[in-house]
């Protein structure tokens, strides 16, 4: 039976990965919390990847495929530097550092797959009109430098032979089910998820922000189909810019316009936010993802998709809670 370990397991991206195994797959889960309804076929775990005795134990059962989610999403990353760091790179390191263990105590026959979920926060303004696969990473954010540290050790373990594996570098998510979140990138699905929920939405940005976005199903895709990707096609630099839709916020508000009318857009109200209005001058708003494209990752070609996948997949059931 393929053992598959999902650290991050209990957010949303977590949950939506854990469903899409069958039940050959042993999945396990490790989170600091889950969703109070959930009927996915897997092992819950509590914990922090902070705990070194919890994160020693997990790796004990030898999981074949390591699926690393969990972070310090990137406005708390900004506001708490010290845990930013800590959760987002020591922790990292440590859980990197018992592989290399296990893999030196099992004279290299033990050797996972490990694949980190990284961001577009990795770079940093000036940016030219598309962002090519070569261009240099230099963030402008805590969180962007803690995701390109992580890219760097990841790197450098696989390297060496403790691991195989790849970061994918994620576009924005949206939309998001469930509550915002502390990322300074939560509005964009908010303005398309509480308005479809009946609720007041506040845009803190002005409609002309441009950004690059993704569905929670194309995460999903991302995430699996980088598992299934031979070492071999891979070149050195494990970090890969995911395929998106690079549109405005002024786009994302006439496909939902267009979806769902104009008494449900007139819940957006504009409030700015100057906090998030300085950040989101750092974020790059597309990209030229050849690369990616090449070895076979896929994501929406428009809004509209990107908020009808939000219907389908959430409207009716949702079991995901913050």
């Amino acid at each position: 039976m393929t053992s598959i370990l999902i650290i991050g397991g209990g957010g949303m991206i977590g949950q939506k990965l854990a469903a899409s195994f069958g039940k050959n797959e042993k999945v396990s889960l490790l989170d600091v919390a889950f969703p109070e309804k959930s009927d996915l076929n897997a092992t819950r775990i509590y914990g922090s990847i902070r705990d070194a005795k919890i994160m020693e134990k997990m790796l004990n059962s030898l999981p074949k495929t390591i699926f690393f989610l969990a972070s310090v999403v990137s406005g708390e990353a900004e506001e708490n530097f010290l845990k930013g760091w800590d959760v987002n790179v020591q922790a990292f390191w440590g859980f990197l550092n018992n592989i290399k263990k296990l893999h030196v105590q099992s004279e290299g026959q033990y050797k996972p797959k490990v694949i980190f979920t990284s961001s577009i926060a990795v770079f940093g303004s000036p940016f030219p009109e598309k962002i090519p696969d070569n261009f240099l990473s230099a963030p402008r954010t805590s969180y962007g430098a803690q995701k390109v540290c992580c890219e760097l050790m990841l790197n450098d373990f696989i390297r060496k032979g403790f691991c195989e594996g790849l970061a994918i570098r994620l576009p924005t998510i949206c939309v998001r089910p469930g509550k915002p979140n502390l990322a300074a990138s939560s509005f964009f699905s908010g303005i398309i998820r509480e308005p479809l929920n009946g609720l007041k939405a506040n845009l803190p940005v002005s409609t002309d922000v441009r950004h690059w976005h993704a569905s929670p199903r194309s995460a999903v895709g991302f995430l699996r189909h980088a598992e299934s990707l031979k070492q071999g096609v891979l070149t050195f630099n494990s970090a890969i810019n995911m395929p998106g839709l690079s549109c405005t916020v002024e786009e994302q508000i006439e496909a939902l316009r267009a979806l769902a009318g104009n008494d449900v857009v007139n819940l957006i109200k504009f409030k700015p936010d100057e906090k998030i209005i300085e950040i989101v001058k750092g974020w790059p708003q597309n990209f030229d993802t050849q690369k990616a494209e090449i070895l076979g990752f896929k994501a929406e070609k428009s809004f509209e998709e990107i908020i009808q996948i939000f219907i389908e997949d959430e409207l009716k059931t949702n079991v995901y809670k913050n």
